[in-house]
């Protein structure tokens, strides 16, 4: 099951991570991102102890979205090194984010 994390736990679930991590910026009243929902927990389990798939609620979240300039949701940053080095915005089908989740390891 994918992680929830906020603004302060963000650090250290996501910049100080040892291995690969995909945030995935959300909202309860976005249909995209409820649409994503099923994705997003099915790659959480494949993937397993190898990425670390995170939600953050963009409701309760005020200053990683901004500092990451999120405009839309859903919104994906994939992170390795504390970097971000891919994003997808809006909702996609799974095998193209599982491609992009491979890309990290």
């Amino acid at each position: 099951m994918a992680q929830r994390i906020t603004d302060a736990d963000f650090e250290a679930e996501v910049l100080k991570s040892a291995i690969p991590v995909v945030v995935d910026f959300w909202a309860e009243w976005c249909g995209p991102c409820k649409m994503l929902l099923p994705i997003v927990e099915e790659l959480a389990a494949d993937y397993e102890g190898r990425v670390k798939i995170l939600k953050m609620n963009v409701d309760e979240a005020e200053n990683i979205p901004a500092q990451y300039g999120i405009r839309n949701i859903p919104t994906l940053l994939f992170f390795k090194g504390g970097e971000v080095v891919d994003k997808q915005v809006g909702a996609a089908p799974k095998p193209m984010l599982a491609q992009k989740i491979d890309a990290l390891l």
